[in-house]
């Protein structure tokens, strides 16, 4: 008899590729555990997979299973249930209080993972990185820095020195960097550049005022102001219907010329439209790791251009978020015994 159950969907791998193993292993040191890797197209219920020890489980955590109120029902020993899908799981909750029913209460899991990619993007779009290293592949032209020797110029290029002037450029510290939201993501952000001796301001009407404190950061109580003198924009909330369009062309228009705009959450919480209006005229560079449109296509204006650093929407993704996503909803479990 096993009381500790984990039962694994055949798509949950494509979708959390370390995340079961780490979940496996966490309970098998603390007793009897068995782990189901269900097979593709699998039709049977979690009861029929259960067999002799339905009467007797008392743990089961599900990760792209699903389960039925009915089915829980006759499961009278169960104590605790956790599902991977947050909706199930409320769905589960308010209609079964025998169960302690969990999921994993927030998007904090990968917040580390997305802040630490958003201040990756800072460095190379401010540095222009990911195009140097394009460049020397094939020229050897980005490794010469003198000018004309006949036409020495002031506050051109120099020895040592390939930052492009027309926008944005060179260490985080003195920058004034604006930030839309508070939230895990933003505030572990805003205390990286902050650390790094950036000037930061975040605008988040959600957030209590220690959460900009503990960031490192100043509150900023109006979003219209914040664009005004950001040498780095970045908005940095999650998309849902109450920021969709949040950062309107409005406010895209009143970045500094030169603006650096960096993209980690969701692109649609801004107008993409201006964005790319203010990119292609050169007069805002972009680090993005997300997009309007995804896959972006290959011939997307905005793909190779000299003020734009592009990624293909995988700054969460970290071996580090696979396993805080269940360690999570390992967390709400009483600890298990034999």
């Amino acid at each position: 008899m096993i009381p500790n159950y984990i039962l694994v969907a055949y798509e949950f791998d494509n979708n959390w590729p370390f995340a079961a193993d780490h979940m496996h292993e966490l309970w098998e040191t603390q007793g009897p555990t068995r782990f189901i890797r269900l097979p593709k197209g699998e039709k049977r219920t979690v009861l029929e997979i259960l067999e002799g020890d339905a009467a007797h489980v008392r743990r089961i955590v599900l990760l792209g299973v699903y389960i039925t109120l009915e089915q829980i029902e006759q499961l009278p020993a169960l104590e605790e249930l956790a599902h991977n899908k947050a909706h199930i799981a409320a769905e589960l909750k308010a209609a079964e209080p025998r169960v302690s029913i969990h999921c994993h209460p927030s998007e904090s899991f990968w917040s580390q993972s997305v802040a630490e990619f958003g201040l990756a993007l800072t460095l190379c779009g401010l540095r222009r990185i990911p195009q140097l290293h394009h460049d020397i592949l094939t020229s050897l032209d980005s490794w010469n820095y003198d000018q004309d020797p006949e036409n020495i110029q002031p506050r051109q290029r120099g020895i040592q020195f390939g930052d492009d002037i027309r926008f944005t450029n060179g260490t985080v510290r003195g920058k004034r960097i604006r930030i839309v939201g508070a939230g895990n993501i933003a505030a572990l952000y805003a205390n990286f550049v902050s650390t790094l001796g950036a000037s930061v301001r975040a605008y988040d009407p959600f957030a209590s005022e220690p959460c900009f404190t503990l960031a490192g950061t100043e509150q900023e109580h109006f979003l219209e102001r914040l664009p005004l003198d950001a040498d780095i924009f970045v908005p940095m909330v999650p998309l849902t219907d109450a920021t969709e369009g949040l950062i309107t062309a409005e406010i895209i228009d009143a970045l500094p010329k030169g603006c650096l705009v960096v993209l980690v959450t969701r692109a649609n919480i801004c107008d993409m439209e201006a964005i790319r209006r203010r990119v292609l005229a050169d007069e805002i560079s972009l680090a993005a790791d997300v997009f309007d449109i995804e896959p972006v296509p290959l011939d997307d204006p905005l793909l190779g251009r000299h003020n734009v650093v592009h990624t293909p929407h995988n700054a969460g993704r970290t071996e580090y978020s696979n396993l805080r996503y269940v360690d999570k909803i390992a967390e709400q479990f009483r600890p298990i015994q034999g």
